[in-house]
């Protein structure tokens, strides 16, 4: 993601920021708050003064997220990049331990798309009129809940 920022001199307002890198100005705002995005100069009159700086942090930020990371997790980047050289291996182990992260919960949702499909299956082969007011829907066996959960 690369922005073209021209240049504004002095520094670019909220408005002509989010224009010029297409975050809203409430998104940048937020980022302020939570501490991505450090505060800007103010004019005299109070606005919001930012200089071409906060358009390549932005890209980072949106890059960042794009790859999985929290916005904690950025602002620790971020903040390690502001105190000392750059981050990288920092951000290999956070990418290393997010694509841990997404391989456990690939795994989880491929057991989870077997158990549906058996379900699905399991549903079009019951006959509906042996289906117990009780259990709702007999296709979604309860007692399946209480076996799964005491097994894990």
């Amino acid at each position: 993601m690369h922005w073209k920022v021209k240049s504004y001199g002095a520094g670019m307002r909220i408005g002509e920021l989010a224009a010029a890198t297409g975050v809203s100005t409430k998104t940048i705002r937020f980022y302020e708050t939570a501490g991505v995005l450090p505060a800007p100069a103010r004019t005299t009159s109070g606005y919001r003064q930012y200089d071409a700086s906060a358009a390549d942090r932005l890209a980072f930020i949106r890059a960042a997220q794009a790859a999985g990371l929290t916005l904690a997790q950025i602002r620790d980047v971020i903040s390690a990049r502001d105190i000392s050289e750059a981050p990288c291996h920092h951000v290999a182990t956070l990418l290393a331990d997010h694509a841990a992260a997404l391989q456990a919960r690939l795994s989880q949702l491929s057991e989870l798309l077997e158990h549906v499909r058996w379900l699905s299956h399991r549903a079009t082969t019951l006959d509906p009129g042996q289906c117990l007011p009780q259990h709702v829907c007999h296709a979604i066996p309860t007692s399946q809940l209480t076996d799964r959960s005491s097994s894990r």
